[in-house]
């Protein structure tokens, strides 16, 4: 399972629009052989709930101080790559169109699906009806999680020479958080250094805060990419990646 979770996070690195959830969806099952889809995405899904709260949280202060840019001042940043739909009325009429006819799809083949897919998903949620567990197990997790991710934007902002406080460690997560909400470019890339410009304007000079960012964002992709190669290597027992997924039966 870990080797299905740091191969997708590598492959979200590279790909745009969360392919890799996908391939992390296609490796569970060789954990759990006797596992369906629907289990699965509940089960992934569990982790989203902790994550929405703090990223809610984090979005909710930096709006309330005003260090971030409100839904107004957005569509005049450069390089967002999240708000053309919204500048092309045709093109986000047609997506939204495809996004119903593909929710009504959807819906016809839960329903004829019936009782036996709500048993599937209801399976992957069954830790958040245990209360103690969901905290023990995946709650406190995530919170070391998250206390990582600050700790290591601190630390970047060292080794460029920015103010290291807790304002900046959490406008960047928040910046992060925003850049990759709905990303058409690998890891939001683009939206993600047009609004640390913004958010840290007065913290240094623009081409320290574009290094910092870049660089900052380009290591912690050749670490993932390189941590995900290394595990699927030792996982695969092979370098012949495509044969061996090839071989991967979907449940």
């Amino acid at each position: 399972m870990f080797a299905a979770y740091a191969a997708g996070v590598g492959v979200n690195t590279l790909v745009p629009a969360r392919g890799g959830d996908l391939l992390r969806l296609y490796l569970a099952p060789r954990a759990i052989p006797e596992s369906t889809y629907p289990t699965l995405v509940a089960s992934l899904s569990v982790e989203t709930i902790f994550d929405s709260l703090v990223g809610a949280t984090l979005l909710s202060w930096a709006l309330a101080t005003g260090t971030f840019p409100g839904v107004d001042a957005l569509s005049r940043l450069p390089s967002i790559d999240w708000l053309w739909v919204f500048h092309e009325p045709m093109v986000g009429a047609v997506l939204a169109g495809i996004a119903l006819v593909l929710g009504f799809v959807l819906g016809i083949w839960a329903a004829r699906a019936g009782r036996l897919l709500w048993a599937r998903l209801a399976q992957g949620v069954a830790i958040v009806r245990r209360p103690r567990d969901y905290v023990r197990r995946v709650v406190l997790w995530q919170a070391v999680d998250w206390s990582l991710r600050l700790v290591t934007v601190g630390l970047f902002l060292a080794a460029f020479g920015l103010p290291v406080t807790a304002e900046n460690v959490g406008l960047i997560q928040v910046s992060q958080s925003l850049s990759t909400l709905l990303p058409l470019t690998p890891a939001g890339i683009g939206t993600e250094q047009a609004l640390l410009v913004y958010v840290l304007q007065g913290e240094g000079s623009t081409g320290t805060i574009l290094s910092f960012s870049v660089g900052m964002r380009v290591a912690i992709a050749a670490v993932n990419v390189a941590l995900a190669a290394a595990v699927l290597m030792i996982v695969l027992r092979t370098v012949r990646w495509r044969r061996a997924l090839a071989g991967t039966a979907g449940p």
